[in-house]
C-alpha cells in the first residue's frame, strides 16, 4: 500500500548541501520501499528526477539560492504553509515530515488540517544555528523570543527524529522532550556512489582528470573540504591552518569546495600568500562530489557548531579519506576513534593534526580503510529507511490510528 508522504523543506530544495542531502536520500529510500513521496519548498533550487516537489510561487527580487537564516524566510514560510496547505487539501497525506524547526512550524498547520501525524526532522537548536549563522548576537534582544518560538516547536511533533546521539541528548536534557517521542536516524551515505579511488579505477581515472583540469601540481598532496563556506564551518580556521603547513610544508595543496563564500575566502587566501596552495572551485554538484573528493589524500572538517549534523564526514569516510576535524560531539560520534581530533576552534592544533597525517601516508591509508568500512557496515540508507517507517508507525499509534500497516 504505501505511506503518501509530504515533506515540508523550508528551504532551496535541492542546493548541493547538507540537509538538503539527507532530505534527498530519505525520500529515494522511502521511493525504493513503495512509498510516496512530495516535497514542498521553496521557490528556488533544482528538481531531483523522479521525486514530485511543489513550490511556492516565484518572487522575482530573491532568485538565487540563500544559505542559513534570513528575514525573507518569514513570508516565505508564510507561503510555504499556504502552498502545502492547498496540496493537502486535493492530495492523501499519511504522514507529514517536516524539516528544520520552521518545516516544524509548517508541518504542524497542515497536519492539523489533514488529521494527520506529524514527524519533525531535527537538525539542531534552532537559536544556536541563528548564532553561528551570525543572524543572532548572543545579546539580540530578539534572542529570548526565538527561544521560546523554538521551545515550543519541539513540541509539536508526534515524533522527532535526530541525525545524531548528542542532538536526541539535547532534546531530552535541554527541551524536556520524553524519550519515548524521540528517535535518532543517523545521516548516512551512498557507499555505491561515494567511494574510494584506489577501489574502482573509472573513478580514479575521473579523479586525475579532474586534478589536471583543476590545475593541482601533480606532487602535492591534497587536503579536500566540501560544504558551505561560512565561518561556523570554520573555514578561516582553515586557512590558517593551510598557511602554517604550507610555511614548512610547500608540497601541500587545499582543495576548498563549496559555496557561497568562495569568492571571499579566495581573497583572503590571496592577501595570506597562499593562493598557489588553495584551490577554490566553488559549488560542487552532488553528483560529481564523490570524483572531487577522490583528489584528496586527506580530508578535513573543522566545523564549529555544536549542534548542527556533520554529513560531509559520511561522505568522506565512504571515500576512504582519513579525516581531520575539530573535537565536537557530532564529529566523535560519526568518526568515533578512528576520527583525528584538534583542539576546537584552535588553527594551531587543526594545523598539526594535519601536517602528522600527511606525513604518515601508511597510517593514513589504514584509517581511510576503516573509515571506509565503517561506513559501508554501519551507515546504510537501507537501514535508516527501516528505522524512519518504525517511527511513522509509532507516530501513527499515538495518534491512535490504523496506518501502521502502510509500512509494507
Amino acid at each position: 500500500m504505501g505511506y503518501h508522504i509530504l515533506k515540508i523543506a523550508p528551504t532551496s530544495f535541492f542546493a548541493d548541501y547538507g540537509c538538503h542531502v539527507r532530505i534527498l536520500e530519505e525520500a529515494r529510500g522511502l521511493q525504493a520501499r513503495g512509498h510516496h513521496l512530495t516535497v514542498a519548498t521553496y521557490h528556488t533550487g533544482a528538481t531531483p528526477p523522479a521525486l514530485p516537489v511543489v513550490r511556492i510561487p516565484r518572487i522575482p527580487w530573491h532568485s538565487e539560492v540563500r544559505v542559513g537564516s534570513h528575514w525573507h524566510k518569514f513570508y516565505f514560510d508564510a507561503l510555504l504553509t499556504a502552498r502545502a496547505l492547498a496540496w493537502a487539501r486535493r492530495q492523501r497525506v499519511d504522514i507529514v515530515h517536516g524539516h528544520l524547526h520552521e518545516g516544524a512550524l509548517v508541518g504542524g498547520i497542515v497536519s492539523k488540517a489533514a488529521r494527520v501525524p506529524l514527524v519533525f526532522d531535527f537538525q539542531g537548536s534552532l537559536t544556536r544555528e541563528m548564532i553561528d549563522h551570525k543572524f543572532l548576537k548572543t545579546n539580540s534582544p530578539f534572542l529570548p523570543l526565538f527561544d521560546r518560538a523554538e521551545r515550543t516547536i519541539n513540541h509539536f511533533a508526534d515524533h522527532i527524529i535526530t541525525s545524531s546521539a548528542s542532538a536526541t541528548e539535547l532534546l531530552i536534557d535541554d527541551f524536556a522532550i520524553s524519550q519515548e517521542r524521540v528517535t535518532t536516524v543517523a545521516d548516512c551515505v551512498d557507499t555505491s556512489s561515494f567511494r574510494p579511488n584506489w577501489s574502482d579505477s573509472a573513478v580514479a581515472e575521473r579523479a586525475a582528470a579532474l586534478r589536471r583540469k583543476l590545475e593541482i601540481p601533480p606532487e602535492r598532496d591534497v587536503v579536500v573540504f566540501l560544504g558551505l563556506l561560512a565561518e561556523y564551518q570554520g573555514i578561516s580556521h582553515l586557512l590558517q591552518a593551510a598557511a602554517e603547513i604550507v610555511a614548512v610544508r610547500p608540497q601541500t595543496h587545499f582543495l576548498i569546495m563549496g559555496y557561497p563564500g568562495h569568492h571571499y575566502y579566495q581573497s583572503i587566501a590571496q592577501r595570506m600568500g597562499i593562493a598557489g596552495h588553495t584551490t577554490f572551485p566553488g559549488r560542487i554538484p552532488y553528483a560529481d562530489a564523490p570524483y572531487y573528493l577522490t583528489i584528496g589524500d586527506v580530508a578535513v572538517s573543522p566545523k564549529l557548531s555544536e549542534t548542527e549534523g556533520n554529513g560531509k564526514l559520511l561522505n568522506y569516510m565512504a571515500c576512504g579519506l582519513p579525516t581531520v576535524t575539530f573535537a565536537t560531539p557530532v564529529a566523535q560520534e560519526i568518526l568515533g576513534e578512528h576520527g583525528v581530533y584538534a583542539a576546537v576552534g584552535d588553527s594551531t592544533s587543526l594545523a598539526e593534526k594535519l601536517r602528522a597525517l600527511l606525513d604518515e601516508p601508511t597510517h593514513r591509508r589504514h584509517l581511510g580503510q576503516v573509515l571506509r568500512d565503517q561506513a559501508v557496515q554501519e551507515r546504510s540508507w537501507t537501514g535508516a529507511t527501516a528505522k524512519l517507517l518504525e517511527v511513522y508507525q509509532q507516530a501513527w499509534r499515538r495518534r491512535g490510528g490504523a496506518q501502521t500497516d502502510a509500512a509494507c
